[in-house]
């Protein structure tokens, strides 16, 4: 039995919101630190309250975006145009993005072996983990980037009940915050296992980190300035 338009509005909006927030995390750093925190004294608990900064500003972020969204009617179809310009805003942005991490990256110093080199924030906050600055480095590294805000766009802007919306707007959530929540359901499972395959992975994340930042960036630069384009069209 085919199914109503509405369905497969619903259908498409799932989709594409789905693959979004799926590039969108991407963030290699993310899971840097959820190997650090598996590693500590307290693994679990530790990993708990990352997991805990994450969700909170992922939710709120994503709540309010979608609020703003919706009350500016971009969801009518009405505000074709403006629905699509704005799509095609975050993807020009994306790729700019993406182009300043690469020109960053080829250009950037090399470091000088008579210096120390000052570790970063990120780095100086999980040396020695505490559970207030698990939370926070839950909130500072999953602000929601391109791949997240074009996601819940495509959910804002679709014409969908309140519950679809609503759960489009949990699976980009449950998504978008993997490289929190992931590596500590596979550690509940086989803790050493987790630990050394994390190990592993860093030192790989430590070669071709940027490489897969830069590609997702990209990706989700190209898919948002084509969608965008051909619905301005």
């Amino acid at each position: 039995m085919p199914r109503c338009p509405a369905d497969a509005t619903v259908a498409v909006m799932f989709e594409q919101a789905a693959g979004l927030a799926a590039l969108g995390a991407l963030y290699p750093p993310a899971l840097v630190v959820a190997a650090v925190y598996l590693g500590s004294a307290s693994p679990r608990r530790m990993t708990v309250l990352y997991l805990l900064g994450a969700v909170v500003i992922t939710i709120v972020t994503g709540v309010a975006l979608l609020v703003v969204l919706r009350a500016g009617g971009l969801s009518l179809p009405t505000h074709r145009t403006p629905r699509y310009g704005l799509r095609l805003g975050l993807g020009v942005l994306a790729l700019a993005a993406a182009g300043y991490l690469t020109w960053r990256y080829r250009h950037r110093r090399p470091p000088d072996p008579t210096k120390t080199k000052k570790p970063g924030r990120i780095a100086r906050m999980t040396t020695h983990p505490r559970p207030l600055t698990a939370v926070v480095v839950g909130f500072l590294l999953f602000v929601p980037g391109f791949g997240f805000l074009a996601a819940v766009q495509v959910i804002a802007t679709a014409k969908a009940s309140p519950a679809a919306t609503a759960g489009a707007l949990a699976l980009v959530v449950i998504i978008d915050i993997a490289f929190a929540w992931l590596p500590l359901l596979i550690h509940v499972v086989a803790p050493d296992r987790t630990t050394r395959g994390l190990k592993a992975l860093n030192t790989w994340l430590g070669v071709h980190g940027r490489t897969l930042l830069v590609a997702a960036l990209g990706a989700v630069g190209v898919i948002l300035v084509i969608n965008g384009a051909l619905g301005l069209g």
